[in-house]
């Protein structure tokens, strides 16, 4: 983990059973606790960076099938930053999530977008929209 940042971007995460696979470009993080969340969102909303964050849950079938792909659009995306964010490790600022997996793009700081539920081909474009 980074110092202070609650960020993982290790080669190959590991969450709840979930296996991150390795990121060439290091833009892909983990979410831990809350507060890691919380300091990532305060990150995003004060960075130029476009920013992606994967809602999801251990318990989910979507949402496993989904993250492989995730991770893999990290790598099409490198100036993008990827989050995952485990709603059960992270129910406090997670309590607005409704359906797993959402994914929330922000641009500017800002969030612009919102998608509900998987489908490799409209991330990749939802991606390309926001870049």
């Amino acid at each position: 983990m980074e110092a202070g940042t609650g960020w993982t971007s290790d080669d190959a995460n590991t969450k709840n059973g979930l296996s991150l696979p390795a990121n060439r470009h290091g833009n892909l993080k983990t979410a831990s606790s809350d507060q890691n969340l919380s300091n990532i969102l305060l990150q995003i909303k004060s960075s130029k960076t476009p920013a992606v964050i994967n809602y999801g849950a251990t318990w989910c079938g979507v949402c496993s099938q989904i993250l492989p792909a995730f991770c893999k659009l990290s790598d099409s995306f490198p100036k993008f930053s990827f989050v995952y964010a485990d709603i059960d490790e992270c129910p406090e600022t997670t309590q607005h999530i409704r359906y797993t997996p959402t994914f929330h793009f922000y641009r500017d700081g800002e969030r612009v977008d919102e998608m509900f539920g998987a489908g490799e081909e409209r991330l990749h474009d939802r991606l390309w929209l926001h870049s």
